[in-house]
């Protein structure tokens, strides 16, 4: 299919690689209303003045450029239905103006070998992706290949989190770098975090080393199993709250230098994975009322120590400002401390 819808594409951009002209509809399962919607000439005229006063004078001799059309998405294999749906959301991002990028996003998802269904698919969950550039979009995909993302996995990751195309290469890079060193994954490690949890690549990563520094020395939990129990996909909150109610319980305790504890603790996985339900009856022996209430303290309990840890921060700032001023008050100041000494 993949293949298919390729070749398709590929025939489109020789067909119009060297002259572009708008295609009258005349299939009869559109409705009127969408034939003088799309199709009117008045519109294609305004639309081409307007890209004319926004694009300045064409040097002469240069051919138009493509732009996006209902039928050149149906060209794609598109189905009618999907056509509409990707013109009127084109129109909708940042006013419209995107109609010619959006042919060379559109390429290179098909060139990436997904289908018309799966482009939409990854279309209507990022639209930002039709602002993103072509040479960009192709640069993206390359890295995420150099990461060790084959053929299929790739596929599958642009499908289930299509954002991924919108971070640009430099922070992605700056993210697997963050993974190796900081946090001693191994390179297939780092693979399968991006795999499973993409949601990194945007986050603060000084909050997703304070949350694996928690799972590692807290909770004395080794880098493989952070991975299989997909840590990266869960909040600071809801691993620390799970957590603490285990140890409060006495069913779980953090281990020594040895790496030895008095009791069996869980496993990361059985924590995190499992649902509420599931987590108490199984894992805490405890009942959902008594989950809430340990809740709520420790939410509490977080609140008084943000508000600390503010004020304490706020107090460093006002001291810092202190040094500075009697730096800039010049040299008479310190000699009359030296003196009093």
């Amino acid at each position: 299919m993949g293949t298919r819808v390729t070749v398709q594409v590929l025939r489109w951009t020789v067909k119009n690689a060297f002259v572009f002209s708008p295609v009258p509809f005349g299939r009869c399962h559109f409705q009127p209303l969408c034939i003088r919607r799309f199709c009117s000439s008045s519109t294609r005229t305004n639309v081409s003045l307007q890209s004319e006063q926004h694009s300045g004078p064409r040097p002469p001799g240069e051919k138009p450029a493509p732009e996006l059309s209902l039928q050149s998405l149906l060209d794609m294999g598109f189905t009618d239905t999907q056509a509409e749906q990707i013109y009127e959301s084109v129109s909708k991002v940042r006013g419209g103006g995107f109609s010619k990028q959006a042919l060379s996003s559109l390429t290179a998802l098909f060139g990436l070998g997904l289908n018309p269904s799966s482009v939409l698919k990854v279309l209507q969950r990022c639209p930002e992706i039709y602002t993103v550039k072509e040479a960009q979009l192709q640069q993206r995909i390359g890295h995420l290949r150099k990461v060790g993302f084959v053929e299929g996995s790739l596929q599958r990751l642009v499908v289930y989190y299509p954002q991924i195309l919108t971070v640009p290469v430099k922070t992605l890079k700056n993210v697997v770098l963050f993974l190796r060193e900081k946090c001693l994954f191994t390179v297939q490690q780092v693979s399968d975090i991006l795999r499973d949890s993409p949601g990194i690549v945007q986050e603060d990563l000084a909050q997703v080393e304070y949350k694996f520094q928690y799972v590692y020395f807290r909770m004395g939990v080794k880098q493989a199993e952070m991975v299989k129990s997909k840590l990266f996909r869960f909040t600071l909150d809801e691993v620390r709250c799970r957590h603490c109610f285990l140890e409060c319980r006495g069913l779980y305790q953090t281990p020594d230098k040895k790496g030895q504890t008095f009791i069996i603790n869980p496993k990361l996985d059985s924590i995190l994975k499992a649902a509420q339900d599931t987590f108490l009856t199984d894992v805490a022996k405890a009942s959902e009322e008594e989950y809430s209430v340990f809740q709520r303290l420790m939410a509490r309990e977080w609140k008084e120590e943000d508000l600390q840890h503010c004020s304490i921060e706020a107090d460093s700032d006002d001291s810092e400002e202190v040094e500075e001023d009697d730096e800039e008050s010049g040299g008479k100041s310190g000699y009359r401390k030296q003196r009093k000494r």
